[in-house]
């Protein structure tokens, strides 16, 4: 399996996440996903008032100077790290 097609798998993965998971990661991988999807911020920072907005817009600014594959493997450990994370939560209360 090549690096795109792992990629796609993971992002669908990603939208199995628990709700628990910290705004922090959901960031994280918004910012890695977008990435290695559309490459470096291309769009002006939200406004003051437009507090999600401006978090996502930082996330992905926060990673701009990595490659499209260099995001892409980070997502992909991100996501199989909090997939770890929630089934060990998930074991530890049943």
């Amino acid at each position: 399996m090549g690096l795109e097609e792992e990629f796609e798998e993971y992002a669908e993965k990603a939208k199995t996440l628990p709700d628990s998971t910290t705004n922090e990661s959901k960031l994280c991988l918004y910012g890695l996903f977008k990435q290695a999807t559309v490459g470096p911020v291309n769009t002006a920072r939200p406004g003051f008032f437009d507090m999600t907005g401006k978090a996502k817009w930082d996330a992905w600014k926060a990673v701009e100077a990595k490659s499209k594959e260099e995001a892409m493997t980070d997502y992909i450990t991100k996501v199989k790290q909090l997939l770890e994370e929630a089934a060990t939560a998930a074991a530890s209360t049943s």
